[in-house]
């Protein structure tokens, strides 16, 4: 019996000693990986959403899908006899190939920066093949307008161009303005974002497109309609070798003007007011000189109460 026991306890033993190499072995075998800093910096950071940007390659194949709606309808036809009295810029518009022959071979191949245009072209718009089908280009009527194959979508002259945003279509594409503008460069002095105004809520949408234009350089106009839009570009192309002092506004020369012009600008004072102190004081300086007390004693000048 006593053989039989110190056998168990040998068999025991052995098994402990099994188990123990066993546990060591799996302990070994469990390798805690710890990552790098670069790795931990790595996830961490916020991965931007993928750009649904698709950009189209005109503006009717953009607005295509609204002849599929309810709200389409197929325009009539044209009256025959309004082929007799078309604008000749309408011609020239709608003829583009003849325009580009009869100026050689320079209107055919308009640089993006345009450094130096044909006579035939310099006193119209060149349009972008991007604008077919826009209906801004019916109200563009007291300037030349052609097509073009230019860069930005309006060219209004030699360091001058223009980019057209309807605000419908950014809410489509919002990344549509960001890539036109960086297609532009730096070959313009003056680049416009003509923004159409086409939406009711125009508070989130409008702000984003303030922002991109800002931050890029570039002139904001919005227009609430298109005759208001292509009355921004013709006055722009009308004005675009006019000097700056005629749109600044016109000051007298004589000081009693210049006085009224200054301090009529303060809330509660007239041109009454203006006079009175004029006539008691003389001068700009010694009204500002003057007491609180010495104010009062003039007609008309005293306390305010809101």
């Amino acid at each position: 019996m006593e053989v039989d026991d110190e056998e168990r306890q040998k068999q025991s033993a052995g098994e402990g000693e099994v188990e123990e190499e066993r546990e060591n072995e799996r302990k070994k075998s469990v390798v805690i990986k710890i990552p790098s800093y670069q790795e931990v910096f790595e996830t961490s950071q916020a991965k931007p959403p993928p750009s649904l940007f698709r950009p189209s390659s005109s503006f009717a194949e953009a607005f295509s899908f609204i002849k599929n709606s309810e709200f389409y309808s197929t325009p009539p036809p044209p009256p025959t006899s309004s082929s007799q009295s078309v604008p000749s810029q309408v011609n020239s518009a709608s003829r583009p190939s003849e325009a580009s022959c009869s100026s050689s071979s320079a209107s055919a191949s308009v640089p993006s920066s345009a450094p130096s245009l044909s006579v035939h072209n310099r006193n119209a718009i060149l349009v972008s093949h991007r604008q077919k089908g826009n209906p801004l280009l019916k109200h563009i009527r007291n300037v030349r307008w052609m097509f073009a194959d230019v860069v930005c979508d309006y060219l209004l002259g030699q360091n001058s161009c223009a980019l057209y945003l309807s605000l419908r279509y950014h809410l489509l594409h919002p990344d549509y303005l960001y890539y036109r503008i960086r297609e532009l460069n730096k070959n313009f002095k003056l680049r416009v974002v003509l923004c159409h105004v086409d939406i009711e809520d125009v508070v989130k949408p409008l702000l984003e497109v303030t922002r991109t234009a800002l931050l890029h350089d570039c002139t904001l106009l919005c227009g609430w309609s298109l005759e208001e839009c292509g009355r921004y570009l013709e006055t722009i192309k009308v004005y675009e070798n006019k000097p700056a002092d005629i749109i600044q506004g016109q000051m007298d020369t004589d000081y009693m003007s210049r006085l009224t012009h200054a301090l009529t600008t303060v809330r509660h004072i007239n041109k009454t007011d203006v006079v009175t102190l004029g006539s008691a004081f003389g001068s700009l300086s010694r009204i500002m000189d003057a007491s609180m007390e010495e104010l009062a004693r003039c007609p008309g000048i005293g306390k305010t109460f809101v």
